[in-house]
């Protein structure tokens, strides 16, 4: 289906795009830190159609063509909170908006639960829409993501000059500029197409690249809460993908996520790093599969393990 825009209570636009039968089970996909709806390749949302879900992807709020943070909406709504290096900033929103934005796209699709899918920062998303509405999330599938606590799922310092470096200010620089991120966040034994990488980059620059966003989404991360308590409250079909050759969130990040979660299974992937590989996808759609199908009235003629 062609994307489309939910308006939603709060003023925010999320642009949104579907696969497979409207009437099968939910599906949200969550994309990680700048990333919009097209870092889920086609090739992988139809495979989990295939699996018998309705699967959304869609665009965060600051990256895409959803709606961008205003002067406006700045001035009348930032908190202050303390980021992870102990700073005190005013941030514009946290992890608890943009699930409330995924609760949102849920409602306009009149889903009154999903399943859900999310990755780094998405998966973050995701672990705290279980938390804020465990009714909703009817299984959860956290990949190379953490807790919120500061001790797990820690950066390679080396990746540093990367992640502070000038931000691109033309196509070409934003591709170049990607290129160099897959090589340092790339997965070893995976390794990454260029020809596709420079067709996603420019596609992904052509719906709109915001580098501001991307900051604004940046400081919701550092300045997330410690979830580990509430995670252990969960009770929730629940499966945690980490790469262990991941530079961008160490897999202490996924360990402690699945030791908070009572009874989620832990996949730790050898030389997969901070990226989805095609040569995965199978594996990626099998678990989710697999942890939809742990769900209560789930049948498993729909959603196949």
């Amino acid at each position: 289906m062609a994307e489309q825009m939910a308006s939603l209570p709060s003023g925010i636009e999320i642009c949104y795009e579907t696969f497979g039968d409207p009437g099968a089970p939910p599906l949200l996909l969550v994309m990680g830190l700048g990333g919009p709806l097209n870092w889920w390749s086609v090739d992988l949302c139809k495979l989990l159609a295939d699996q018998g879900f309705f699967v959304i992807r869609y665009d965060n709020r600051d990256v895409g063509r959803s709606s961008r943070i205003t002067p406006l909406r700045r001035a009348t709504r930032q908190t202050a909170v303390t980021t992870w290096l102990g700073v005190r900033r005013h941030v514009d929103y946290g992890l608890g908006d943009l699930a409330a934005d995924a609760f949102g796209l849920l409602d306009h699709l009149g889903a009154e639960e999903a399943h859900v899918f999310g990755v780094s920062m998405g998966g973050m998303i995701a672990q705290t829409m279980a938390i804020a509405r465990p009714a909703r999330v009817r299984s959860l599938v956290s990949m190379m993501s953490t807790t919120g606590r500061r001790s797990v799922g820690w950066q390679d310092p080396r990746l540093l000059p990367m992640l502070l470096g000038s931000r691109p200010r033309t196509r070409e620089e934003y591709v170049e500029r990607t290129h160099r991120i897959a090589q340092l966040l790339g997965s070893p034994g995976y390794p990454y197409d260029p020809a596709e990488t420079s067709a996603q980059a420019r596609a992904t620059w052509d719906r709109g690249h915001d580098a501001a966003g991307v900051l604004r989404q940046m400081l919701a991360v550092t300045t997330q809460p410690d979830r580990t308590p509430a995670l252990r409250e969960l009770d929730t079909p629940t499966c945690v993908i980490h790469g262990l050759a991941d530079r961008m969130v160490h897999n202490s990040g996924g360990r402690a996520t699945a030791a908070a979660i009572r009874g989620a299974e832990l996949m730790l992937v050898p030389r997969m790093g901070h990226d989805i590989p095609p040569a995965l996808y199978d594996t990626f759609v099998d678990a989710v599969a697999r942890t939809a199908a742990r769900t209560d009235g789930v049948s498993s003629a729909r959603v196949r393990a």
